[in-house]
């Protein structure tokens, strides 16, 4: 989330802000830590659904978000513990906020350990259990690979973290099926294709970000209005007396929530690392009622800046067509004859996973709001939780038989619907003719 500035104590855009005022946001605990959410399989494989008949795997492909992180920088660490240090010279902690400073240090010595921003240990598990439930779905495929010499090809954002989850993804597959390690060729950089919202496609995006008045008020006018700050109170007086609250100004109040709020939700993908590999218990610092409001908030940030956004413009994820692009060229070559490819694997970032979503139209990802009737969850299905959490990923898997090619999507390793109108080979099949998605996607000759 952006920290407060003074200038967002300045005034409400009321329209947008009594829409909120009394609206404290529906969730479950998962949802209130947005992005940062660690992940978990979307279904048991056992109960997926065979493909019909005398199809056989021939291919397969991905788009993975990286696995759970430590937190990018230690600003947030920095910001609590000053606070906490002239609370604590000044008498002013609580008997829960004596116990805030010595947690907030070693969570912070954890994640300098790891390296700011790159895998934890609960994010290489993930990126590797991943790898090896794709093995286990596709045996015959992998046997096919193994056995044909198809090559599989692996390739990242450039980004640290992002190289890393391409390696261990590469690695898992190998150790799944030793015979494959000699076809995975070595991790290669794509910017363009995964890091796009800073590649030279993402130019116009990036202006949005930077001038669009409409984004701007909006952002402002959700974020500072009078249940953030009470929720900011919240958090504060549970940690620190009340005298020494009062004594804080508006933003920095906000400022100081906001950042305990951060270090509860990168708390969870640090597990591995806590004393007893359990967790850290920051969820003792902040209650579930503050922790969904600023949970929320986050998720408005990227809704309007990396999701659906304003209805009636793509913005913010017509960028994502390069990579949506991608995985219809690596299946319409294979069908063609002209690849040797048995496995496409992509890793990259929530600013890729979120645009991308929206333009496929995954679930919670299809409606966009206007201005008069801003993002909330009581309106939009929209979670960043869902989404894209820590690990996130679409999966393709293909499966031909004679000249027909099916396509099975899996979101976050869940059976998933196309978007609407594409229409499956049978009513609630997960299976669909690769010459319908054409149609349905508009790449077929003719398509309206």
């Amino acid at each position: 989330m952006r920290r407060l500035t003074p200038a967002l104590a300045l005034g409400l855009t009321v329209l947008l802000a009594a829409s909120h005022a009394n609206a404290a946001p529906s969730h479950s605990t998962r949802d209130s830590y947005g992005t940062k959410a660690t992940y978990a399989p979307g279904q048991n494989p056992r109960t997926y659904q065979r493909p019909p008949a005398g199809f056989t795997p021939v291919f397969t492909e991905n788009v993975s978000r990286h696995g759970s992180r430590a937190a990018t920088d230690g600003d947030d660490a920095d910001l609590v513990l000053a606070l906490w240090k002239k609370a604590e010279a000044a008498g002013a902690l609580t008997a829960k906020g004596r116990e805030l400073g010595p947690k907030v240090q070693a969570l912070q010595s954890a994640m300098s350990a790891v390296g700011y921003g790159d895998l934890s240990g609960r994010g290489k598990r993930e990126v590797h259990d991943t790898a090896v439930q794709m093995a286990k779905r596709l045996p015959g495929l992998f046997r096919k690979i193994a056995g044909d010499k198809e090559k599989i090809d692996v390739v990242s954002s450039g980004q640290g973290r992002a190289v890393d989850s391409a390696n261990l993804y590469a690695a898992g597959l190998a150790g799944a099926d030793p015979a494959l390690k000699p076809l995975i060729g070595p991790t290669r950089t794509d910017v363009d294709l995964l890091y796009f919202h800073k590649a030279a496609g993402g130019a116009a995006y990036r202006d949005y970000l930077a001038n669009d008045q409409r984004l701007a008020s909006t952002l402002k006018s959700i974020t500072d209005q009078p249940t953030t700050h009470r929720a900011a109170r919240d958090v504060l007086k549970k940690l620190f007396k009340g005298d020494f609250v009062d004594q804080l100004a508006d933003t920095d109040r906000v400022a100081a929530a906001t950042a305990v709020y951060n270090l509860y939700a990168i708390a969870p993908a640090m597990s591995d690392e806590s004393p007893d590999g359990r967790g850290w218990g920051m969820e003792r610092f902040i209650g579930k009622r503050d922790a969904a409001w600023f949970g929320y908030l986050s998720d408005v940030e990227d809704f309007y800046e990396k999701g659906p956004g304003f209805a009636g413009s793509d913005i913010t994820y017509k960028m994502a067509d390069v990579l949506l692009d991608d995985f219809f060229d690596k299946v319409e070559a294979k069908r063609d004859g002209s690849s040797d490819l048995g496995a496409e694997l992509r890793f990259t970032h929530a600013e890729e996973i979120i645009p991308l979503a929206a333009l496929m139209g995954l679930p919670g990802s299809t409606e966009g709001v206007t201005q008069e009737r801003p993002y909330t969850y009581a309106d939009n299905a929209w979670r960043g939780a869902a989404v894209a959490p820590l690990g996130s990923n679409v999966q393709w898997d293909v499966f031909r038989k004679g000249g027909t090619y099916l396509v099975r999507m899996l979101y976050n390793e869940k059976e998933t619907a196309f978007k609407a109108g594409c229409r499956p080979i049978a009513r609630n099949s997960a299976f669909y003719d690769l010459d319908e998605l054409e149609r349905c996607f508009g790449r077929a000759e003719g398509a309206s």
